[in-house]
């Protein structure tokens, strides 16, 4: 096959995914802003004009951010691929004589860097600009500069070895005889075993590097939380509240944590809004994910997926087409790992509706399960509460939110819930 007819399929990709990410875009934008005024019947008695009319500006402001930034981030890809970016950086990482793995990890390094430096822009108008705006930023410019600094570092200490042995372990292409020919399978066992690793060393090791992890507090909420782990049958390896407030307003809840290092953590902010019995039922709800195997389901996805990935980048690895219908001419192992992670996203930009659609039909199961081991009525008013407080919309597009979001809409997941209570 010649290489200009990858380069047509890619574009055709690219720019067909850019116009469905754009269409549904203004699709939502218009929605939203054609419901602004009204506050939907089911929601009128716990949701002000003024409320309403806050999640309809701010999903609002979102978009446009997200279509200027989408904007700049179709160039950037250009500019790295057919634009010959990758080229430029490769041949002088080349000219620096040095070996192949230490090439390799420079390359990567040197790349993630301007990476990260394209990206600052959104980044501080996201949280200085538009969070600021809506009254939810409270990160502090020393906090973003530290936050940013821990995880370079983190990326760099962590990192480096995972992409050496992955590096080591792929032939390069012109002598990719002397190895075997299922090196692919040896690097996604390598990935894979990192990434159980950090399942179970994220709470105790990474997450308190960011944030400050107390135990939560004795009370009515901790006496209801104990009593629904132990009627549910799940055990943990603690409760925790996190500092959230330090950086955002946004409230949340979540398990972290692999086998028996599980842990249950509340951001304080969520501790501060909803009462008791609701943070019980908000609570039921993710143990509902646990108990439905949802976690374990996600969690063999993403392997089985990293699989089908390692397995094609294997097949495409000593194909020059790969290389040049995508802008590289010179094949080597560090430029098919990292080419193929950033273009196989364009490649599969359908399958985001799909993954949508299962996570909503999780997402009710486990309403389903805190209905059972809770309050569905308490629920509802948690979830409107964090509605609120989040500035979520209550009116999105039903195209919009049936491609993108792995909750189902506000009004259709109450009605769900009022039927089961």
């Amino acid at each position: 096959m010649d290489f200009k007819v990858v380069t047509y399929v890619f574009l055709t990709f690219l720019l067909v995914k850019e116009a469905i990410e754009t269409l549904l875009d203004q699709k939502n934008r218009s929605y939203v802003l054609a419901h602004r005024d009204a506050v939907p019947e089911k929601f009128k008695d716990q949701v002000s004009l003024e409320e309403h009319q806050k999640a309809a500006d701010y999903t609002i402001a979102k978009i446009k951010l997200n279509q200027v930034f989408s904007f700049i981030n179709f160039f950037v890809l250009l500019g790295w691929t057919l634009g010959g970016g990758l080229e430029l950086l490769d041949r002088w990482v080349r000219g620096l004589g040095i070996s192949p793995l230490y090439m390799g990890l420079v390359f990567i390094f040197a790349f993630g860097g301007i990476s990260l430096v394209i990206g600052l822009p959104q980044s501080i108008y996201t949280t200085f600009v538009l969070e600021e705006k809506f009254g939810f930023n409270k990160t502090t410019p020393a906090i973003f500069i530290k936050d940013m600094v821990k995880g370079l570092l983190l990326g760099v200490i962590i990192g480096a070895p995972l992409l050496a042995l992955i590096l080591w372990i792929m032939p390069h292409p012109g002598d990719a005889l002397s190895k075997t020919s299922y090196w692919w399978l040896g690097a996604w066992g390598i990935l894979t075993s990192f990434q159980l690793i950090m399942l179970w060393a994220y709470p105790v090791l990474i997450a308190p590097l960011f944030n400050k992890f107390s135990p939560l507090e004795e009370g009515d909420v901790k006496n209801k939380v104990l009593a629904l782990l132990d009627r549910t049958g799940f055990t943990s390896n603690g409760l925790f509240v996190m500092d959230a407030s330090l950086r955002s307003s946004h409230g949340n809840a979540y398990f972290t944590g692999f086998g028996k290092n599980k842990r249950i953590v509340f951001f304080d902010t969520l501790i501060k809004t909803l009462e008791a019995e609701e943070v019980e039922s908000v609570l039921a709800h993710e143990l509902g994910h646990y108990k439905r195997k949802h976690v374990l389901k996600g969690l063999i996805k993403a392997i089985f997926f990293s699989l089908v990935g390692f397995f094609i980048l294997g097949k495409v690895y000593t194909w020059l087409p790969f290389y040049q219908g995508h802008g590289v001419n010179l094949q080597s192992d560090y430029m098919a790992l990292l080419l193929f992670s950033m273009v196989s996203g364009i490649y599969t930009f359908f399958l985001t509706p799909l993954n949508a659609a299962v996570s909503r039909k999780y997402e009710f199961e486990a309403d389903q399960f805190a209905s059972e081991n809770a309050s569905a009525s308490k629920l509802i008013t948690a979830l409107v509460k964090l509605y609120k407080d989040n500035a979520s919309t209550l009116t999105p597009d039903p195209t919009y939110s049936a491609y993108y979001h792995s909750h189902p809409p506000a009004l259709e997941r109450v009605k769900f819930l009022e039927k089961l209570s």
